[in-house]
């Protein structure tokens, strides 16, 4: 492991601070405004295990009845904080071109109390677990990726039940919603906060949704979602075909060999092609249907698209190859800042942690950029 020099932990130190004093506002007394900073730095902290014991022991504490207050009582406004970690990150990270990336990761739990807990498909084993599962939202630019909003999942077995949803502090004005339509209230909060965004992209869970892509053309954002090959509502001049039937009668000159961006062996290189699927409906703005066939097995992934018309074949596979970037936030914020590391049950405590997670992530990928730079933490003051 490379040594730390003064500088570097005067740019962390700097940076956290920083963050610090951007959401302090939203804390009424000074404990818990205090206990914060901690809670956060603890989560960035190369401690084991990530619990309200570890992180008040680590802050010098007797117990961990602070930090389990901080969570689940404390009077802080737990919505305008992550407001405050979005503008963060996206102070830094900001571009016209950016993109926003849907996608949801499982919490694995014991028990049946946590907010939300069902035996549920986790994309984090793989398979159907016990667990809580989180929609979330990533911004990507060139400069860097990070987490700027979540909400908790709650399956219709918990929203049917609202002795259940009480007992798990559940606001009585939450009721059920599938993993679209959470992420369409994600997109809806970035996109009315005026946070720069060329693009949304998010796996096929989403994308073979047509009403979210009509909302998204609705707000004229451009969109590079992946979509099943049986797909049946691409619809084209010569009425509504399948994904893969269009595909199909596409000739062999006209793939390309593109990379989708740099991955951990080398650039991540496909064959990609794309085809006009209908006129559109909006002047300047066109739709397409993109494929990526894989230079080993051959396996062809599918794609709606729509944005401005001249947009290039190879601006759309950028876009569909960020989508990896909220892959690695997760693992990145599992790791590193807490983001599972939590022993909450209710509701309003799990939105908090995974609120200071978020925070945890940002600072991290915030200090790291100006310490590769060489830059103080005040460079952007």
């Amino acid at each position: 492991m490379c040594a730390v020099t003064a500088a570097e932990v005067d740019v962390w130190a700097g940076e956290l601070d920083r963050l610090h004093a951007r959401i302090a506002v939203r804390f009424r007394r000074a404990e818990p405004r205090a206990r914060v900073r901690q809670y956060v730095s603890g989560l960035a902290a190369g401690l084991e295990r990530k619990n309200g014991w570890t992180l008040a022991e680590r802050a010098g504490e007797v117990s961990p009845d602070g930090m389990q207050r901080l969570l689940r009582w404390a009077d802080w406004d737990v919505e305008a904080v992550r407001d405050d970690v979005r503008d963060y990150l996206v102070e830094y990270l900001g571009d016209p071109r950016g993109v926003l990336i849907v996608d949801d990761t499982g919490f694995l739990k014991k028990g049946v109390r946590s907010a939300g807990v069902a035996r549920q498909y986790s994309g984090t084993a793989g398979r159907v677990e016990n667990c809580q599962v989180g929609v979330f939202l990533a911004y990507r630019s060139a400069r860097g990726h990070g987490l700027i909003d979540r909400r908790l999942y709650l399956p219709a077995a918990w929203t049917d039940d609202r002795g259940r949803c009480a007992g798990a502090g559940v606001p009585d004005e939450v009721g059920f919603a599938t993993k679209p339509q959470i992420a369409r209230v994600l997109l809806a909060r970035a996109l009315d906060a005026g946070v720069p965004v060329g693009w949304v992209t998010a796996d096929e869970a989403y994308g073979q949704v047509k009403s979210l892509r009509v909302w998204l053309e609705e707000r004229d954002v451009g969109y590079v979602l992946a979509t099943r090959r049986n797909d049946d509502m691409v619809t084209t001049t010569m009425g509504v075909r399948r994904a893969d039937e269009l595909i199909a009668a596409v000739p062999a000159r006209a793939w390309c060999r593109l990379s989708a961006g740099a991955g951990a062996h080398g650039p991540r290189e496909y064959l990609w092609a794309r085809v006009p699927i209908r006129v559109s409906w909006r002047a300047g703005r066109g739709h397409w249907l993109l494929a990526r066939r894989s230079l080993t097995t051959g396996e062809i992934a599918y794609y709606v698209c729509y944005g401005p018309r001249r947009t290039r074949l190879v601006d759309l596979v950028r876009v569909a190859g960020s989508r990896w970037a909220i892959e690695e936030c997760f693992q990145q914020a599992k790791q590193e800042a807490g983001l599972d590391d939590y022993q909450v049950r209710d509701w309003r405590a799990w939105h908090a942690h995974i609120t200071l997670a978020m925070a945890a992530h940002a600072w991290l990928t915030v200090a790291r950029t100006f310490a590769a730079k060489g830059e103080p933490a005040s460079a952007t003051t």
